[in-house]
């Protein structure tokens, strides 16, 4: 059964939702009357970017971003926030970016790298004539520094990503050579991340491990100043080699967490672009007039990490959920995610059972496949299994509305199949550190995504991998996902992902639950900005517009 009900939103807007019967006395409870049935969400058409003519652009300004959670430090290798990776593309470029359609581009390379000796060597050569912020020449050789920086730093996020390297040389000034153990076929989707983004040796050897307070890179704009827990700027670099068609002074991103703060500054136009807007708030932004909205779907997702062995404290997975599959299994049958996004989403993301978007082109009938909502077979897999209802589950959330939403609907639905779910809230960087602590039973977090699966699961299963913070280390799965990368048949890795995925609902370490679309507002006197699928918020091009200049 599907109802729908209608509530008050925060502006006291009347605002319609459809609601799964697991959901409907949760939400009854809160005073709604259900109405008639809803049809299903509209077709949403993906929007990546607001442009305009190079002549349209006023020269100079400084845009103001409401950015929705902290970023944590900038250092390309340490980093783990999707919100770093916003203010380091206006700072750090990469050997390689991804353009609208999801494609891997040169950026700091000059092409595409050329690949030998079975897979095993590879050599990219790289731009000549760019120097860093800090006025030093970028190299092959500060390509190596990076590389092996992100391969050998006992802090590093990077390691995993980059793969099997046995060296990494500079062949000559402007072509750097990499050699394997084993064919690697994720290397140049890495660098396209974080991974790719080239540091100055000379900063690096200044600073060391404080690089991060006061990174440099090459980059349309260079790091000015940071006031934690309030803003971030960046100004425009005038070494860079392409200055002359950057428009904006300056960047500052503000840091905004609540999503109705973020939405008031873009209809005041006290900021002239804002991430992650609320569905509560979507529709009615894109309906007023001066604003815009860019919408892409997403390559990662949303789900609930369960703790399964990892960090000191054995109390946070010494219990069922932790120790028995067949729990896990149990709490990803409770859950209605397809009624659950409708409800708390208004219909703007989608179901999710994998850690593979289905308009990836590695998408299979098996990576796509998802568990039916049972809850009354879930409730008897716990008695199965001798667990004590309800079973009592401790989840750490971040502290937003939406997310908070979400999971006090989770907190609902699934007591209906046995589960006590206790939400806590806590602040976004807050539940990073408790995630890389291991201080959690169980948390919601999501991934922005990559193109390429590898970064999107190797990471999170394999045993000592950067995100693996649930313990998980299953032989089957890491036999899939090494096969998986050292094929270099697209058709065969999206094979052995799709078995990957199909165990991985077998372990439940994460429970997928939903993509969401990236929801972009921006005021109509700006122009420039793009939002592909792997969620950065691209300002570089940005700028404010003469009269009537946007497209």
């Amino acid at each position: 059964m599907q109802l729908i009900t209608e509530i008050r939103d925060h502006e006291g807007v009347r605002v319609k939702i459809r609601i799964g019967a697991a959901l409907a006395s949760a939400v009854l409870l809160a005073g709604c009357v259900p109405v008639q049935p809803l049809e299903d969400p509209p077709e949403r058409t993906d929007v990546k970017s607001v442009q305009a003519d190079a002549a349209d652009f006023e020269d100079g300004g400084n845009l103001v971003m409401a950015l929705s959670s902290e970023p944590d430090r900038l250092d390309p290798t340490t980093s783990s926030s999707l919100y770093t990776r916003y203010v380091m593309q206006t700072m750090c470029q990469k050997l390689y970016d991804i353009d609208e359609n999801g494609e891997i581009v040169p950026m700091l390379a000059t092409e595409l790298p050329t690949i030998s000796k079975g897979g095993k060597t590879v050599r990219i050569p790289v731009k000549q004539g760019v120097k860093f912020a800090d006025g030093t020449d970028f190299d092959a050789e500060a390509v190596k520094t990076t590389i092996e920086r992100g391969l050998n730093l006992e802090a590093s996020s990077r390691a995993a990503e980059l793969g099997p390297i046995s060296s990494v040389e500079a062949a000559d000034a402007h072509t750097v050579e990499v050699t394997f153990d084993q064919p690697f076929a994720p290397f140049t989707a890495a660098l396209a991340d974080r991974a790719g983004m080239v540091m100055s040796p000379t900063a690096l050897e200044k600073q060391g491990d404080d690089f991060g307070d006061h990174p440099v890179c090459v980059g349309p704009f260079k790091f000015e100043k940071r006031i934690a827990q309030t803003s971030i700027k960046v100004v425009k670099d005038p070494n860079y080699y392409d200055a002359d068609s950057i428009h904006l002074d300056s960047i500052t991103y503000q840091i905004m967490t609540d999503a109705n703060i973020r939405a008031a500054n873009i209809r005041s136009g006290d900021v002239q672009v804002a991430d992650t807007i609320s569905p509560q708030d979507v529709d009615a932004l894109d309906a007023e007039s001066g604003i815009g909205l860019l919408q892409s779907n997403s390559l990662g997702y949303q789900g609930l990490t369960v703790n399964m062995g990892f960090g000191d404290a054995k109390e946070n997975y010494s219990g069922p959920l932790g120790q028995n599959p067949e729990v896990r299994k149990a709490l990803s049958m409770a859950i209605d995610r397809k009624a659950l996004v409708n409800t708390v989403f208004n219909g703007w993301f989608s179901p999710a059972c994998s850690g593979i978007a289905p308009d990836s082109p590695f998408a299979t009938e098996a990576s796509n496949g998802c568990v039916d909502y049972d809850p009354e077979g879930a409730k008897q897999i716990l008695k199965d299994a001798g667990v004590e209802l309800p079973l009592e589950v401790n989840m750490k959330v971040s502290n937003t509305q939406d997310t908070l939403r979400f999971a006090q609907a989770i907190q609902a639905a699934t007591k209906e199949a046995g589960f006590d779910i206790k939400v806590q809230p806590t602040e976004y960087t807050a539940l990073l550190d408790a995630q890389d602590r291991g201080d959690y039973e169980m948390l919601q977090l999501g991934w922005s995504g990559r193109v390429d699966p590898h970064g999107n699961l190797y990471s999170f299963h394999f045993p000592g991998a950067a995100n693996n913070v649930t313990g998980i280390d299953d032989s089957e799965i890491n036999g899939l996902l090494t096969k998986a990368s050292e094929e270099t048949e697209e058709k065969k890795r999206a094979e052995l992902y799709g078995k990957a995925s199909e165990r991985m609902r077998e372990t439940n370490s994460i429970i997928y639950l939903y993509r969401q679309k990236n929801l972009t507002a921006y005021t109509e006197d700006v122009a420039g900005i793009e939002v592909f699928s792997d969620g950065v918020v691209h300002l570089s091009g940005a700028g404010f517009l003469k009269s009537g200049g946007a497209k």
